[in-house]
């Protein structure tokens, strides 16, 4: 039996519907192609990553919108059989509930988001649950609502003295004003190109562009790579914790998954290094599963995958 010590994470962010397509390949520009399913999932990253939380025994309030439609219903039970609260999220009457269309290849996918609804959660909705944030221990939030209510709830969370976590997708070009109210910053490869505004071709060429963003712009990077696992500096030096060999089934919330263990695991007390192996234990269990929230794993399910680091 593992015992866990309860900790209380909120998350701001977005509840999308997943409309999954799921194809051989994808089409090429101009190209129709048949599909093989199509399915109806709850999704969206703020609510995949507070059931991500919640599924490893952390008590989660969520801050969010969703319309006052069907998908807005059934994303809301789904949070509830999931023992996130959802009293903060707003139904929206003028507006439909988000959606995110998704194709899945049995290699890769890529995501159109329609905010929708999420754009409701505005800066006032912050304030009006400011509460939510300050009895905290982590703050957990995404870009897939406006950002001004990313930065309300980063400065609500540092009068507080809460921890902020902040996964920069889909990525834009930060402000450092914004990213001083980070404590750690998550994107993907991909997303620390747009954040950073350069390449690289090798990990020292990263480590160099890591050094200089965290110097330039305050908060810690942890740089998710996939089946690679994750990039960190300490110091000045490059470390990488190398995801495991799982069999993949949907990649879909892998970044959800980490996001959410490596918010569970610091509040915990964990180091950053042991933070971050845990993190990836629980990404790469959760590609073993199809669906993204169905694929967060519990705590014993995270132990059972082994990462190491380098």
């Amino acid at each position: 039996m593992i015992v866990i010590k309860e900790q209380r994470i909120t998350v701001v962010g977005s509840l999308n519907m997943d409309l999954v397509v799921m194809v051989e390949r994808m089409p090429r520009r101009g190209e129709t192609i048949h599909g093989r399913q199509l399915h109806t999932i709850p999704g969206g990253k703020g609510a995949n990553q507070a059931i991500g939380c919640a599924k490893l025994g952390a008590q989660v309030s969520m801050i969010g919108a969703v319309g006052s439609d069907a998908f807005g219903d059934k994303l809301i039970e789904r949070l509830e059989a999931c023992s996130v609260s959802t009293e903060a999220i707003v139904r929206a009457g003028d507006i439909s509930t988000g959606t995110a269309s998704i194709t899945h290849t049995p290699e890769d996918n890529s995501i159109v988001i329609v905010s929708g609804a999420n754009l409701r959660c505005s800066s006032e909705l912050v304030d009006t649950y400011r509460d939510r944030i300050g009895s905290a221990d982590t703050l957990l939030v995404q870009l897939e609502i406006p950002l001004a209510s990313v930065r309300r709830a980063l400065e609500w969370a540092r009068r507080s003295g809460v921890r902020t976590i902040l996964n920069p997708a889909p990525a834009v070009p930060l402000s450092r004003d914004l990213t001083q109210l980070v404590d750690f910053i998550s994107p993907n490869e991909t997303e620390f190109e747009i954040l950073s505004g350069t390449t690289w071709d090798d990990e020292e060429s990263l480590a160099q562009a890591m050094r200089q963003w965290e110097y330039e712009f305050g908060a810690r990077v942890l740089i998710t790579r996939g089946d690679k696992g994750c990039s960190y500096l300490e110091g000045d030096e490059l470390y990488t914790i190398s995801a495991p060999n799982v069999q993949v089934i949907d990649t879909t919330g892998a970044g959800d998954a980490f996001n959410a263990a490596f918010s569970v695991a610091v509040s915990q007390g964990m180091s950053i290094r042991e933070a971050i192996s845990f993190a990836v234990q629980a990404a790469s269990f959760s590609v073993t599963r199809f669906g993204a929230q169905d694929g967060m794993p519990v705590w014993e399910e995270v132990l059972s995958i082994t990462s190491t680091g380098t």
